[in-house]
């Protein structure tokens, strides 16, 4: 998704957060949901609180994540710290609950990442194991925390059904998703389902286009004027 400058800007200024720059290399290309299916060692259905600082730590912001189902991986046996990212109050923008391609727009506002949930939401959040912590799955741009607020939720539907064909050995994936994106389409007065079959085709497309391209090869040394002639 493309956003103009003025709109970015506006984004910055707006941002609840402070904005933290980032950049991508080149050829850099935002994971699809399957991949970042794949990628997360955790994806957890948690609700978003405060989170609380030990007396003697360095201040940062932090959330504490309140978990409610494990989608992928194990069920944490209690609340999560995340440092680093923020709950916020009224001024927070919840996710589309009707987009499934792009990330929430503050992945848009410095840090490359949604950073901060409204206290009390319902997230689905893909997280990777590193070390000793945490931390977010997927990399920059990718939609690896998305408010999730009901049960039936799409975003909620589609990555169920795309942690069920990662199970499956590779051979049977994509027949797998072929049908489900049939089987979805075919109940064309049901807007939910077309926008499921539409994330699907997008998932059986293969990979995202890079953001960037790669930098061409440096091209050769002119000739020395004393090679020449």
């Amino acid at each position: 998704m493309r956003f103009p400058i003025v709109f970015v800007a506006i984004l910055l200024l707006a941002a609840p957060l402070p904005a933290i720059a980032c950049s991508v290399a080149p050829g850099y290309r935002v994971p699809t949901n399957v991949e970042l299916v794949a990628d997360a060692d955790l994806i957890l259905l948690a609700t978003v609180t405060d989170g609380d600082l030990a007396p003697d730590a360095i201040p940062e912001h932090q959330i504490t994540v309140e978990p409610i189902a494990a989608i992928k991986g194990e069920l944490p046996a209690g609340p999560l710290a995340m440092p680093g990212w923020f709950a916020t109050g009224a001024e927070a923008m919840l996710s589309n609950p009707y987009e499934l391609k792009d990330a929430h727009p503050q992945s848009m506002a410095g840090a490359c990442n949604r950073m901060g949930f409204p206290r009390g939401s319902r997230v689905l959040f893909f997280l990777k194991w590193e070390g000793d912590h945490w931390r977010a799955a997927g990399g920059p741009f990718s939609r690896w925390a998305e408010d999730v607020l009901t049960d039936d939720a799409p975003w909620l539907q589609v990555v169920r059904l795309y942690v069920e064909a990662a199970a499956l050995p590779a051979s049977d994936r994509a027949a797998y998703l072929t049908a489900r994106r049939d089987e979805h389409a075919a109940e064309r007065d049901t807007p939910v389902a077309q926008l499921i079959a539409a994330d699907i085709a997008r998932q059986l497309a293969g990979p995202n286009a890079p953001l960037r391209e790669e930098f061409p090869p440096a091209p050769d040394e002119a000739p020395d004027s004393a090679d020449q002639g």
